[in-house]
C-alpha cells in the first residue's frame, strides 16, 4: 500500500477538525436547549462566562503539562479581540431575545457576506464566480430551511447589526491573530479565554437580569440542573477549541458557509429529540439546496483562483500571461 500523501493527510485532518466542531456545536445546542427549556436556566451570558472559565482551566492544565508553549499576544490586540468577542456574545443574546425567529435567522445568514467583505477589504481576497455562486446557493438553502416570520423595528435592527458585525470581526481576528503571531489554537485560547471569562462573569449577571428580569443567584439550583450546566461547560471547551482550529486552518468565511451544516443538524436533532420542528417538504428542500451549495463551495474555493489574494500593484507582463497561483491563499478542501 502506497504511503498517504501530504494532501491526503491534510484532507483527513481538515475533515476531523470540521467533524469535531460540528459534533461539539450541535451537542452544546441540544444540552443548552434542554437546560433552558426543561430547567428554566435562562442566563445565557453568565453561562457563556462559565464556558470560558472552564476553557481557561483547560488551557492552564495543558500549559502545566507542557502541551502549550509560552507565546506572546500584544495587549492592544487582546483587548480588541475580547471587545469584539464579548459584543458578539451579548449582541447575539439580545438579538435572539428581541427579534423574531425569521429576522434572527436572516441576521445570522448575513454574517457570510459581511465576512466576505472583511476578507476583501482587510486581506485583499478575490473570489471566483463559482465561489460566489456557491455561497449564494448556501444562503438560499439555509434561508428556505429557517426563515419564516420576519418582523423588525429600529431597536431590533440595531441589536442584530451589532451582533452580525461583532461576530464577523471576532471570527476574522481568530484567523488573523493565529497567522500574524504564529499562535496555535491552544495558545490563542490561552490568551483570550481568561479575559473573556473574567469580563463575562462580572457583566453577565447584570446583562441577564436586564434581559430576563431574573437574578442568577436566585435561580433554584438542583442536582439535575447543575449536572447540565457542568455538561454544557465541558462540551463548550471542545466547541471553543474546535472553532479556533477550524478558522485557523481555513477562514471565517469557510467556517460560516460550511458551518451552516450545524443549522441543518440542529433542525433534524430538534425534530427527533423535542418534536417541535416538523421536517416538512419545504424544510427538506432547503436542506438539500444548502448541502449542495456547501459541496459546491468546498470544491470551488479549493480550486486555483477560487479564492486568492490580489495585489494593489499593477501586474507585471509575466503575471498577465502567467499564473497567479504563487499569491493564492486557498481554503482547505472539506
Amino acid at each position: 500500500m502506497a504511503p498517504a500523501s501530504k494532501a491526503d493527510k491534510k484532507a483527513v485532518v481538515d475533515a476531523a477538525a470540521w467533524m469535531f466542531n460540528v459534533v461539539t456545536s450541535v451537542g452544546i445546542i441540544i444540552v443548552n436547549k434542554a437546560l433552558m427549556a426543561t430547567y428554566g436556566f435562562s442566563f445565557a451570558t453568565t453561562l457563556t462566562g462559565l464556558h470560558f472559565a472552564t476553557t481557561t482551566l483547560m488551557t492552564v492544565i495543558l500549559r502545566w503539562l507542557g502541551y502549550i508553549q509560552s507565546s506572546h499576544l500584544p495587549l492592544p490586540e487582546l483587548l480588541k479581540f475580547v471587545l469584539f468577542a464579548n459584543f458578539s456574545i451579548v449582541g447575539m443574546n439580545v438579538s435572539l431575545m428581541w427579534n423574531s425567529v425569521g429576522f434572527y435567522q436572516i441576521a445570522k445568514l448575513s454574517m457570510i457576506p459581511v465576512s466576505c467583505f472583511l476578507e476583501v477589504v482587510m486581506d485583499k481576497i478575490r473570489y471566483s464566480r463559482d465561489t460566489k455562486l456557491s455561497i449564494g446557493v448556501v444562503l438560499l438553502g439555509v434561508g428556505v430551511c429557517t426563515v419564516t416570520d420576519v418582523s423588525v423595528n429600529t431597536k431590533c435592527f440595531v441589536a442584530a447589526f451589532i451582533a452580525v458585525w461583532s461576530t464577523s470581526l471576532q471570527q476574522y481576528y481568530v484567523h488573523h491573530l493565529q497567522r500574524r503571531y504564529n499562535l496555535s489554537s491552544f495558545n490563542l485560547l490561552g490568551h483570550t479565554a481568561p479575559a473573556q471569562a473574567g469580563t463575562l462573569l462580572i457583566l453577565g449577571p447584570f446583562l441577564d437580569y436586564w434581559l430576563t428580569n431574573k437574578r442568577v443567584d436566585a435561580y433554584g439550583y438542583n442536582l439535575a440542573s447543575v449536572m447540565f450546566i457542568i455538561l454544557s461547560c465541558t462540551i463548550a471547551v471542545g466547541t471553543n477549541l474546535s472553532q479556533f482550529i477550524c478558522i485557523g486552518r481555513f477562514t471565517a468565511v469557510s467556517f460560516q458557509v460550511l458551518g451552516h451544516m450545524k443549522t441543518i443538524l440542529v433542525l433534524i436533532m430538534g425534530f427527533f429529540f423535542f418534536g417541535k420542528e416538523g421536517l416538512n417538504l419545504h424544510v427538506v428542500l432547503g436542506m438539500i439546496i444548502a448541502v449542495a451549495g456547501m459541496i459546491w463551495y468546498g470544491n470551488a474555493s479549493s480550486k486555483p483562483g477560487g479564492k486568492e489574494r490580489w495585489s494593489l500593484s499593477l501586474p507585471t507582463k509575466q503575471q498577465k500571461h502567467g499564473s497567479l497561483s504563487d499569491s493564492s491563499e486557498h481554503d482547505g478542501k472539506v
